[in-house]
């Protein structure tokens, strides 16, 4: 029964794009078919090749073993044809169908709602879904291709592709620093107003390394706190306190002189910038094709779609 399974290959694209969308409705929409089309195709798949290759619940769709091999062995091979397909031609291959991308807010509206428009001008098939929340985006639920994350990954399910890094500093407001005092030394930074970043798991600690000598660890006092490096950058130069921030992401504020920054001999651990996918082997070839722009662009590589 494989063979007559084989014969259409439009069977093997409708089952690889509900696998990677992890729905039924979602690879409806991204294929531009209906999904009682969708369903049926797979059952017809399921049926010639006499496996049920997915679990359906009321809420999300996932693979059965028997399922998980066919992705594995036949998405690689199908992206690959159709790549191949679309470069016949052409100086690319043409990207099609629908790729969700997640960030955070503040890295979204900085950098990477620019490189997505540029992206998407380069592939003009492709449609491309943007979600911003400071929120961690659960990627399998929610169908998310690729997140681009910024600091430290808590999730070992996922898996990660380092882009670059940045770095951290302490900053204020010169107000503040006028009116409470510039420290000179990490440990006197428990005497300030301290601002918790809580979306980080250890905000209230931090260890300092100096050019020469000893890391010293200070444990701070938070009057305030907030969930958002936005919020927390307006709450700094409001000259409500002190605290470390991403030297990339508040790099405006420094560069004007609303924020700045404190103890500059003394380093901080360096985050990283990371592409997430959902766990799983296969990486969808927009979402691969997308985080190289990226990785172009941090880099500082050709911009305004040049190649």
């Amino acid at each position: 029964m494989a063979d007559a399974a084989a014969e259409d290959l439009n069977h093997i694209r409708i089952f690889v794009a509900v696998a990677e969308a992890g729905s039924f409705t979602a690879a409806a929409e991204r294929l531009g078919l209906a999904k009682a089309q969708v369903s049926l195709q797979v059952a017809r798949l399921e049926t010639a090749l006499g496996e049920r290759l997915f679990n359906r619940t009321t809420r999300r769709v996932g693979l059965t073993d028997a399922g998980q091999r066919l992705l594995d062995a036949c998405a690689p091979l199908l992206h690959g044809l159709l790549a191949a397909l679309g470069s016949v031609g052409a100086g690319a291959p043409v990207l099609s169908g629908r790729l969700r991308v997640s960030a955070t807010v503040d890295h979204t509206v900085q950098f990477l709602a620019g490189v997505v428009a540029d992206f998407a001008a380069q592939h003009p098939a492709l449609e491309i879904e943007l979600r911003s929340s400071d929120r961690l985006a659960d990627l399998v639920t929610e169908g998310i291709d690729v997140a681009i994350r910024m600091g430290w990954l808590r999730d070992s399910s996922l898996r990660a592709t380092p882009l670059g890094a940045f770095e951290q500093g302490v900053v204020a407001a010169p107000g503040y620093l006028a009116q409470h005092g510039t420290p000179a030394h990490p440990g006197e930074l428990a005497a300030h107003r301290w601002i918790a970043l809580t979306l980080l798991q250890a905000p209230l600690t931090w260890t300092f390394t100096p050019a020469a000598g000893d890391a010293v660890t200070v444990r701070m006092r938070a009057r305030l706190r907030t969930d958002s490096p936005v919020a927390l950058r307006a709450l700094l130069v409001g000259g409500a306190g002190v605290s470390v921030v991403s030297l990339l992401q508040a790099a405006d504020e420094l560069r004007d002189g609303r924020l700045v920054r404190v103890l500059p001999d003394w380093r901080l651990p360096r985050g990283g910038i990371f592409a997430v996918y959902p766990p799983g082997r296969h990486r969808p070839a927009a979402a691969r094709a997308f985080v190289a722009f990226v990785r172009e662009r941090l880099s500082g590589g050709p911009q305004d779609g040049a190649p």
